[in-house]
């Protein structure tokens, strides 16, 4: 086997891909937060962000739940348009990235630039994931970058790395709104 020098080229083109992976792996939880000198743009108090949302929508976006399956119309949400954090509204995703499958949450091939942190999530049953069996372990975990409000996974799914996201975590505007 014989091996070529990389070009100059093909090193920077590799150089800035690998920032890029490792600026949009920011990782803070919402939860963790201000232990970690961290501040969020939009913050509110427990009972501030329970006014605001239903008792499910406050699971998922505060508590770091998951929908069922299916649940959410956004799943199926086909239209132009654009979709923003329930918590804070700030523009997340764009209908242009999505990716429809046929298995309950909202994919996307990625998120808008600076709207999305990440972290490791623990074990998630709705998932198959629990100690005594073999489903997938820690998973990484997309959170709104200005409110921390959990919006759902980064996962592999039908082959794709996609941001595997919870309707109820978003608001969807039509492109004709």
């Amino acid at each position: 086997m014989t091996y070529s020098p990389i070009s100059r080229r093909g090193f920077m083109r590799t150089g800035l891909a690998s920032g890029a992976i490792l600026a949009g792996t920011a990782s803070v939880r919402a939860t963790d937060a201000a232990s970690d000198g961290f501040s969020y743009e939009v913050t509110r108090t427990e009972d501030e962000w329970k006014a605001m949302l239903s008792d499910a929508d406050y699971k998922i976006l505060r508590g770091g739940s998951t929908e069922l399956p299916k649940t959410s119309p956004l799943w199926q949400e086909t239209a132009n348009g654009s979709y923003a954090c329930k918590g804070c509204d700030l523009h997340t995703y764009d209908a242009t990235w999505k990716v429809s499958l046929d298995k309950g949450w909202a994919f996307f091939h990625h998120s808008v630039p600076n709207s999305v942190l990440t972290d490791i999530d623990g074990l998630v049953p709705e998932y198959g994931s629990d100690m005594n069996n073999d489903g997938p372990g820690a998973m990484m975990e997309a959170h709104c970058r200005r409110c921390g409000s959990h919006l759902g996974h980064i996962v592999i799914a039908d082959g794709m790395l996609l941001h595997c996201i919870n309707g109820s975590s978003l608001n969807f505007t039509p492109a004709d709104a």
